[in-house]
């Protein structure tokens, strides 16, 4: 009776472990960059997503971005000529003309180690207006916005983030 109770405790640990071991041959697998919390990005393009416009006539058109939390970014006009200006751009070719774009004013902004210098920055939201002029047809436009984020204490690299947007001129 003992031998028999050892004999299905064994075919059961076998069992489970054969299961266990089924289970992990079907999870996929992870490099050690998945494992890490994914790091929101600094600058998010929010919408417009698709646009239909009067083809071959300017159009203004508001653009909306975020910035993360505990970020900013230089406005389009910095006071300081070393400091990256946020640029938006349309790539040529694309069927999408930027004739224009009006950004908004930047925000007086000091960092606790220099209270006396005022930078020109962007936080929370901001829209820039563009002014385009569309080619009839449906274009996938892969506009771009170059900005640097800072936050406090450090500025991290100057970056392009893509803005995609279905422009349909009719």
């Amino acid at each position: 009776m003992i031998a028999e109770k050892t004999v299905i405790r064994i075919a059961l640990v076998s069992a489970l472990t054969f299961s266990f071991a089924a289970a992990q041959a079907q999870r996929p697998v992870l490099d050690s960059a998945s494992h890490s919390a994914a790091k929101p990005a600094a600058v998010a393009y929010l919408y417009p997503e698709q646009i239909t416009v009067p083809a071959g006539k300017p159009t203004t058109i508001a653009l909306h971005f975020r910035i993360a939390p505990g970020l900013h970014i230089n406005s389009h006009t910095p006071r300081e000529d070393e400091l990256i200006p946020t640029v938006f751009s349309i790539p040529e070719g694309s069927g999408v003309r930027l004739e224009g774009a009006v950004y908004p004013p930047g925000a007086d902004f000091s960092l606790p180690l220099d209270p006396k210098t005022k930078l020109s920055v962007y936080t929370g939201e901001f829209i820039i207006q563009t002014r385009i002029v569309v080619s009839s047809g449906e274009h996938l436009v892969e506009a771009r916005l170059h900005y640097q984020a800072c936050d406090n204490n450090a500025c991290m690299p100057p970056k392009t983030i893509t803005a995609a947007i279905d422009v349909i001129g009719k």
